[in-house]
């Protein structure tokens, strides 16, 4: 395995990369990483920014030097080389319904594929949560099956709803605000991502593992209810 590279990004920010290829291993070694610096609470160390392959780290270098934070992870690196995955694996609510499932039967037919055929492919991808990003809770997912590989539109279409469930570009999203995308929206959760208000803002840990399950749209609208009033309404279930 390639050792990591420490590239500066500025005078404030340090980034240290893996390799260049977005794999689950990679990315295994930034997460560690990334709870490694967060057990240290070095002074100094403003934010840590996980990515598919890197770890971006903001420092004040008035308090911790660059060779100090390098030291740092240097030591963190020797412990953590090895550290197993610990993903929790989720079950997550989606409707392909209309109005819900807005660009499958315009998706699938490019795919060559019948909108029921496509549903079914979506639902047997087992999918990791790389990292947030673009938006607060906005979920980048790999482990999309090939059948469902399609470029992104070459215009954004119109907002989509909040939960929408994309896909593009080889990977799956879930999107937590409505926003103009160019992204195919195939379904939508009624899951809240992201809740401010919620002890843990961000319901997913990048790491984790999840896989959709379909629900129709009356079910829909009363997970929608309950999750609105602070339930969870996404379930975990032990690793297979």
């Amino acid at each position: 395995m390639a050792p990591p590279l420490f590239l500066d990004a500025g005078e404030a920010a340090l980034v240290v990369e893996f390799g260049r290829t977005v794999d689950p291993a990679a990315n295994d070694r930034v997460l560690a990483l990334d709870a490694a610096l967060a057990a240290m609470d070095l002074p100094g160390l403003r934010e840590r920014v996980p990515t598919y392959r890197s770890l971006m780290i903001h420092y004040d270098p008035l308090v911790l030097s660059r060779a100090d934070l390098v030291a740092a992870m240097e030591q963190a690196l020797a412990v953590t080389a090895e550290m197993p995955a610990q993903p929790r694996h989720w079950i997550v609510p989606c409707c392909y319904d209309l109005p819900h499932g807005e660009d499958l039967e315009e998706t699938a037919g490019h795919l060559g594929l019948t909108r029921d055929q496509a549903i079914a492919i979506h639902l047997t991808g087992r999918y990791r949560l790389y990292m947030y990003g673009f938006a607060p809770g906005y979920a980048y997912l790999g482990g999309l099956p090939p059948e469902l590989a399609i470029s992104r539109r070459a215009a954004p279409r119109p907002p989509h709803p909040p939960g929408a469930v994309m896909i593009g570009g080889g990977l799956c999203g879930i999107a937590t605000f409505p926003m103009p995308t160019g992204w195919h929206v195939l379904g939508r959760t009624p899951e809240r991502l992201y809740a401010p208000a919620r002890a843990e803002a961000f319901l997913f840990r990048p790491g984790d593992m999840l896989r959709f399950e379909p629900v129709d749209a009356a079910t829909f609208a009363a997970l929608d209810a309950r999750a609105e009033a602070g339930e969870t309404v996404a379930q975990q279930e032990a690793a297979p």
